[in-house]
């Protein structure tokens, strides 16, 4: 028999990721020191919130509000501001109307030029946040804003909470995955410390210690030669843990969203999703890259446990709840895009690697999916043109 060469499918793959954050920076450190002066007549709060802001493993973070950097006595959003000051919802989503569409288009436009994507060749849209709504939406303005086509699919997810990043991105590999020539395009923008609470309750103080402001977005399709530095999207699993309801809760108050985040989280995680993972990993094989939504630092602590992970290989999860804190649904990409600046700097950064990206939410849900580091545009054999002879 002759030998001819046979065309394998290619996979869908992450292209280019861009990000963008806020103008004004947040120290932990100062940010601790003007809460406690807000909460001086309440010790326990006080001690309570010192600690937290400490062991969160939060360094830094971004917030689109200029007001959070005003002292204690004057900020609106702290316990011992001026009370009939206290910013309202209605207040807060306008804030996030005015903030979250220029910190979008930023995050998009990166994307575009790192995916060495044209505005034209993008057929849907996938616009992802929990920490506002407004309409005409954040799909309508990025598409008049980025030159898109009239004509494109708008998919807009909401009030999805951390994991809907990583959902967008599954979503976004099925359409390019069953449809012939699809490009989507993700934008998530999230702008959480517009939610910080005027109030000295625990669950309030545990929010205000580790959300950040920030956007993040991924050009998602099938690779050509022009692109460089690929995820390449693998299988897919999605879990909505038994009993779980109540852990993880956000909901829309007169002063912003509330939320509540249970202590319990990381055991929560630590108790079924081995059992998930083995799902997706039907190999029983582990990856050697993880992209971990870092949702806080138990989080982290909890899986690096469990899988028997390395310093290296939880480290990109790190340094972004680090030097950015929890973004929500933005962050899994910022985690990603670390990543690939740490593959490209090692000693293996011409190699590919295998690899899974897992994020939590609400529910609680835990969404991931299989991924190849690819340095060079060079397919794995589950999407690549190569010759195979008979």
């Amino acid at each position: 028999m002759d030998n001819e060469p046979v065309e394998r499918k290619r996979a869908a793959a992450i292209l280019g990721i861009g990000t963008a954050v806020p103008a004004y920076r947040l120290d932990q450190h100062e940010v601790s020191g003007r809460l406690s002066d807000a909460l001086r007549d309440n010790l326990d709060s006080m001690r309570w919130a010192k600690r937290i802001f400490k062991q969160c493993g939060v360094d830094t973070r971004y917030t689109c509000e200029a007001d959070l950097l005003e002292p204690a006595e004057q900020c609106r959003y702290f316990p011992t501001g001026p009370k009939d000051g206290v910013p309202a919802t209605r207040e807060r989503m306008e804030k996030y109307k005015q903030a979250s569409i220029p910190l979008a288009f930023e995050a998009a436009v990166r994307a575009l030029e790192d995916s060495h994507t044209q505005p034209s060749e993008i057929t849907h849209l996938i616009t992802v946040s929990c920490t506002g709504q407004f309409l005409p939406g954040l799909d309508a303005a990025l598409t008049v804003r980025l030159g898109l086509s009239p004509h494109l699919q708008r998919i807009p997810l909401q009030f999805l909470g951390c994991a809907a990043g990583l959902r967008a991105v599954c979503l976004s590999k099925q359409l390019v995955s069953d449809l012939p020539g699809i490009k989507v395009l993700v934008v998530c923008v999230e702008l959480c410390t517009l939610h910080i609470q005027p109030s000295g309750t625990r669950e309030a103080l545990f929010g205000a210690s580790f959300f950040g402001d920030g956007a993040s977005a991924c050009v998602i399709g099938l690779p050509e030669t022009r692109h460089r530095r690929l995820f390449e999207l693998g299988e897919e699993h999605t879990a909505l843990l038994p009993d779980s309801a109540d852990e993880m809760v956000w909901e829309v108050g007169n002063t912003g969203f509330d939320l509540y985040l249970s202590p319990n989280i990381p055991k929560l995680l630590g108790r079924f999703l081995p059992q998930e993972l083995s799902l997706l990993l039907r190999d029983g094989v582990l990856p050697e890259l993880w992209a971990i939504h870092p949702g806080g630092r138990g989080i982290i602590d909890t899986l690096q446990e469990l899988f028997r992970l390395s310093e290296e290989q939880t480290r990109p999860s790190r340094s972004t709840l680090r030097d950015y804190g929890n973004m929500s649904s933005a962050t899994l990409l910022f985690v990603l895009d670390a990543i690939r600046r740490e593959q490209e700097a090692s000693a293996q950064g011409s190699e590919s690697r295998s690899g899974v990206a897992l994020a939590f939410g609400p529910g609680v849900t835990a969404e991931m999916i299989r991924l190849t580091y690819c340095p060079a545009g060079s397919l794995t054999e589950a999407g690549a043109l190569e010759k195979a002879h008979v």
